[in-house]
């Protein structure tokens, strides 16, 4: 037979950036050997495929070959080029030893089929334990990696591997481009009135949102099935999941455990949302009382003998609670969305109490920041003296005068104490930023909301009734909410408003009548005690009830508010002409 051979080169990874030199080199020293030997090459085989498990399509067919005689040996750089597995492996050398394949000429030496079969078991041996050795020490240092707080591979979207960091040290960071638009998909989701689909769609059309670019991918509009794993990731709000094990990260979390949970139970159902042909405004948020199912809407169509053509919006009960006869009967869209303005208008305040409402709120906020500038100035005051002290107790011990242990003691205590003020004097900063801005926020909302209601989209609606209440029931066609704060301190306060207003019937002269629409929200209840005259009583609102309760409105504020669901925009009123702000979803 005349003397054929294949050239068979091999590189570990499929990279196309990775190992390609090997490849290169590989046939350099396989083609010189074939010219210093005077050997015929039939073919030249290459594959980008790790050797440490059989499987690999390229060297399978190169044997199916060499079995049907095409060939009659292998050139190759090393014998681990060949194979890294016992399988592999012991074909080579049996094939070798039944003379199949007849030769096999490496950069180091040749193998015939007479050789001692010890030196070619040896290499191949030692190939294979090579990559035991690999692997073990490769997962060693993945584990290594993730005890101290790392995620061992890419991280999601959102954060970056810090490459300026020594490897073994790799760190996360926030991914400049893509960490605030991600945290805002969260914060549409935590809404409750999208879906991940219509996120989806905001972020790849409105926000133009693309990948981050690898070597092999990237670029291109976030998919379906990746919205998804983001809103189930626990890597978002801090929790490391690898191998089906939870662990601590050290990374910066986008979101709290909390609100992760939310959207859990947002998603809280099998499959993928199924595509709806109507949109209503309130499936979703409401329960029956009778059964406890979900409130869903439906559309009915009337032919009238003029052949017009009339369409109704229906919400009934889903029924869909096995063992339960549920006898609600469905309500027409108009009386739910009746009810839904009858509550708003129990927490609407007219633009005269709005204006006073706020003028007064920057005169709290002015107060507020002098108070809060002079607690600053003794906390930086009791900081500088600590640092005094951390000096003196260094000059202290280098002198001699306590030993190691009383000064690390003094020294842990005092850097205790200053972390304490450091965190106080980061929250005197938040607090003079935020309370103004939620209670205007509350303020401006009670006013507008039966406006917005009015005239606003099937999303606006939602966010509404999402906004003012929860547990939505609904039974004998009526509607009941449990009002949020601040929500429900307005409404008892402007109780008490027409309460008082009733027993000061006498204020309804034709002298006051003028005084009355301006000063008609007159709250004593809000500030016991104090002068009962009513002009002064106008300068007090309800928003001293809020500046008392701030603490309680931080808390307790409706998700839509705290997560800036709810921004203004401009929106032309029907009857005046003037500009008013109207509701509406995203930042």
């Amino acid at each position: 037979m005349e003397n054929k051979y294949f050239i068979y080169a091999r590189k570990s990874t499929e990279s196309e950036d990775r190992q390609i030199l090997s490849i290169e080199s590989q046939l350099k020293e396989a083609n010189d050997l074939a010219k210093r030997y005077n050997l015929k090459v039939i073919d030249i085989l290459t594959e980008a495929k790790s050797a440490k498990a059989p499987g690999r399509p390229i060297f399978n067919q190169m044997i199916e070959r060499i079995k049907k005689e095409e060939a009659v040996g292998i050139i190759c750089w090393k014998l681990n080029r060949l194979a890294r597995n016992p399988v592999d492996g012991g074909q080579i050398i049996w094939l070798l030893q039944q003379g199949i394949i007849k030769h096999i000429i490496t950069a180091e030496r040749s193998y015939y089929p007479d050789d001692n079969t010890i030196p070619i078991t040896v290499e191949f041996g030692m190939a294979n334990q090579y990559v035991r050795d690999l692997t073990r020490d490769t997962k060693r240092g993945l584990k290594a990696k993730l005890e101290k707080g790392w995620i061992p591979c890419m991280p999601p979207l959102g954060w970056l591997n810090n490459q300026g960091l020594d490897k073994s040290e790799n760190a996360i960071i926030k991914d400049p481009e893509r960490f605030h638009l991600i945290r805002k998909m969260w914060e549409l989701m935590l809404t409750g009135i999208h879906t991940p689909p219509k996120i989806q769609e905001i972020v790849n059309n409105e926000w133009g949102f693309r990948t981050r670019i690898s070597k092999r991918t990237g670029g291109k509009p976030l998919s379906r099935s990746a919205i998804y794993k983001i809103f189930t990731n626990p890597f978002y709000y801090g929790m490391i999941e690898y191998n089906g094990e939870l662990c601590s990260g050290k990374h910066e979390p986008m979101v709290t455990k909390e609100e992760f949970d939310r959207v859990q139970l947002l998603l809280g159902r099998k499959g993928n949302p199924r595509p709806k042909t109507h949109t209503f405004a309130f499936t979703g948020e409401i329960k029956c009382a009778e059964c406890g199912a979900s409130v869903t809407a439906e559309v009915k169509t009337k032919i009238c003998k003029s052949g017009e053509i009339h369409y109704y919006i229906y919400y009934h009960c889903t029924k869909r609670k096995k063992g339960v006869k549920c006898s609600q009967r469905a309500i027409r869209s108009e009386d739910l969305e009746r009810q839904i303005k009858e509550i708003l208008s129990k927490l609407n305040i007219d633009n005269d109490f709005l204006n006073l409402a706020l003028k007064y709120l920057s005169k709290i906020h002015e107060d507020k920041i002098k108070d809060e500038n002079t607690i600053k100035k003794s906390i930086e005051t009791a900081r500088e003296g600590i640092e005094k002290q951390l000096d003196n107790l260094t000059g202290i011990r280098l002198k001699g005068l306590i030993d190691d242990q009383e000064y690390i003691q003094q020294k842990n205590k005092l850097l205790t104490e200053k972390t304490q003020l450091e965190e106080k004097l980061g929250n005197t900063g938040y607090r003079q930023d935020n309370w103004k801005e939620l209670s205007e926020k509350s303020f401006n909302f009670a006013h507008h909301a039966p406006y917005w209601f009015d005239n606003g989209s099937l999303i606006d609606k939602k966010t509404i009734l999402h906004t003012i209440g929860s547990n939505c029931i609904l039974k004998d066609r009526k509607l009941s909410i449990s009002l949020k704060n601040p929500w429900l301190i307005i409404k008892e306060g402007l109780e008490k408003v027409e309460q008082e207003k009733n027993r000061l019937e006498p204020l309804q002269s034709i002298e006051n009548k003028g005084e009355n629409s301006c000063h008609s929200l007159i709250n004593p209840y809000w500030l016991p005690g104090e002068d009962s005259n009513l002009k002064k009583q106008t300068q007090i609102l309800l928003c001293y009830q809020l500046h008392y309760r701030a603490n309680l409105i931080f808390r307790l504020i409706t998700p839509s508010l705290r997560l800036g669901a709810i921004r203004l925009r401009i929106f032309p009123d029907r009857k005046s002409g003037k500009m008013l702000p109207h509701c509406t979803t995203g930042q």
